[in-house]
């Protein structure tokens, strides 16, 4: 099996049934990508792959051949410094215990990506799909329209 996995090429011989979150961690320490409840309800465990936000405990393994997926790891900048979201999210405290951090910020870019004119609720509608239990969500969204900026 072979497809892109933050901008580089990855051929692995794997059972294409596994959960993409486990090969994502186990196979290719994609660690960033956290299980949170295993069953597509959470949202910690989001991925884009071909830009779309998906949870990877739901995807299998042989879903992605070809494909373009992009974990919280390749949000940083080429140099290494962290992205202009990942910086905004540190800044307003939008990170507490961190399970569900990784997922946020991949469905925040997603959602930078279609259109850098946001409302808090167009954010809120726009992270539905993503549960925090610890930040109240206020301050992850302020960091998200401080992108808008």
């Amino acid at each position: 099996m072979r497809f892109t996995l933050n901008g580089r090429t990855v051929s692995l011989d794997i059972v294409g049934t596994r959960r993409l979150l486990d090969v994502l961690r186990e196979d290719l320490g994609a660690t960033g990508t956290k299980e949170g409840c295993g069953e597509g309800e959470c949202g910690a465990c989001s991925v884009l792959i071909d830009g779309e936000v998906v949870d990877s405990c739901l995807v299998a393994a042989g879903q992605v051949e070809g494909r373009d997926i992009v974990t919280v790891e390749g949000l940083a900048l080429q140099d290494g410094k962290l992205s202009q979201l990942q910086q905004a999210f540190i800044e307003h405290g939008a990170a507490q215990c961190g399970i569900c951090t990784p997922g946020m910020l991949l469905a925040a870019h997603a959602l930078l990506q279609q259109s850098k004119r946001l409302t808090a609720d167009d954010v809120r509608e726009g992270l539905a799909g993503n549960l925090c239990r610890c930040t109240g969500y206020t301050k992850i969204i302020d960091a998200v329209l401080s992108c808008t900026k």
